[in-house]
Protein backbone atom coordinates (compact mmCIF):
# COMPACT_ATOMS: atom_id res chain seq x y z
CA UNK A 1 0.00 0.00 0.00
CA UNK A 2 3.01 2.05 0.68
CA UNK A 3 4.72 1.65 -3.14
CA UNK A 4 6.89 4.03 -4.80
CA UNK A 5 5.09 6.04 -7.95
CA UNK A 6 7.74 3.14 -9.81
CA UNK A 7 6.57 0.49 -8.40
CA UNK A 8 3.04 1.45 -8.84
CA UNK A 9 3.28 1.85 -12.35
CA UNK A 10 4.98 -1.54 -12.94
CA UNK A 11 2.29 -3.33 -11.11
CA UNK A 12 -0.21 -1.72 -13.24
CA UNK A 13 1.29 -2.42 -16.45
CA UNK A 14 1.73 -5.72 -15.90
CA UNK A 15 -1.95 -6.76 -15.07
CA UNK A 16 -4.50 -7.44 -16.74
CA UNK A 17 -7.68 -8.41 -14.85
CA UNK A 18 -10.42 -10.02 -16.50
CA UNK A 19 -13.39 -12.35 -15.52
CA UNK A 20 -16.29 -14.64 -17.06
CA UNK A 21 -16.61 -18.04 -18.05
CA UNK A 22 -14.30 -20.13 -19.71
CA UNK A 23 -14.60 -23.69 -21.30
CA UNK A 24 -12.12 -26.43 -22.44
CA UNK A 25 -12.37 -27.65 -25.87
CA UNK A 26 -10.11 -30.88 -25.82
CA UNK A 27 -10.59 -31.51 -29.95
CA UNK A 28 -9.21 -28.17 -30.50
CA UNK A 29 -6.84 -27.94 -27.76
CA UNK A 30 -7.99 -24.31 -26.62
CA UNK A 31 -9.40 -22.71 -23.43
CA UNK A 32 -12.11 -20.52 -24.68
CA UNK A 33 -12.78 -17.33 -22.55
CA UNK A 34 -15.89 -15.59 -23.15
CA UNK A 35 -14.93 -11.87 -21.23
CA UNK A 36 -17.67 -10.26 -19.30
CA UNK A 37 -15.47 -7.49 -17.76
CA UNK A 38 -11.68 -6.42 -17.89
CA UNK A 39 -9.01 -3.73 -17.21
CA UNK A 40 -8.78 -3.18 -21.11
CA UNK A 41 -12.51 -2.27 -22.08
CA UNK A 42 -11.64 -3.22 -25.82
CA UNK A 43 -11.87 -7.01 -24.58
CA UNK A 44 -15.18 -6.85 -22.45
CA UNK A 45 -17.88 -8.81 -24.24
CA UNK A 46 -14.87 -10.97 -26.21
CA UNK A 47 -14.53 -14.51 -26.90
CA UNK A 48 -10.77 -15.52 -26.95
CA UNK A 49 -9.75 -19.09 -27.57
CA UNK A 50 -5.93 -19.68 -25.81
CA UNK A 51 -4.51 -23.08 -27.11
CA UNK A 52 -3.12 -24.51 -24.16
CA UNK A 53 -0.58 -27.57 -23.16
CA UNK A 54 -0.99 -29.71 -20.09
CA UNK A 55 2.42 -31.04 -18.40
CA UNK A 56 2.38 -32.74 -15.63
CA UNK A 57 0.74 -30.30 -13.23
CA UNK A 58 1.39 -27.55 -14.75
CA UNK A 59 -1.43 -25.87 -17.58
CA UNK A 60 0.49 -23.05 -19.70
CA UNK A 61 -0.90 -20.68 -22.39
CA UNK A 62 0.14 -17.80 -24.04
CA UNK A 63 -2.12 -14.59 -24.28
CA UNK A 64 -1.76 -11.87 -26.96
CA UNK A 65 -2.53 -8.28 -25.46
CA UNK A 66 -4.14 -5.82 -28.29
CA UNK A 67 -1.12 -3.87 -28.01
CA UNK A 68 0.65 -6.50 -29.21
CA UNK A 69 2.47 -8.04 -26.24
CA UNK A 70 2.35 -11.63 -25.61
CA UNK A 71 2.59 -13.30 -21.81
CA UNK A 72 2.59 -17.36 -21.19
CA UNK A 73 0.60 -18.11 -18.12
CA UNK A 74 0.92 -20.97 -15.97
CA UNK A 75 -1.64 -22.81 -13.70
CA UNK A 76 -0.41 -25.14 -11.11
CA UNK A 77 -2.63 -27.66 -10.00
CA UNK A 78 -3.26 -27.32 -6.18
CA UNK A 79 -1.64 -30.07 -4.04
Amino acid sequence: MEGTVEENKAAVQGANPHWGTDSVNEANKTIDFKIEHAFFPNWEGTEQKRPFTITGDELRYTATASTGGTAELVWKRAK
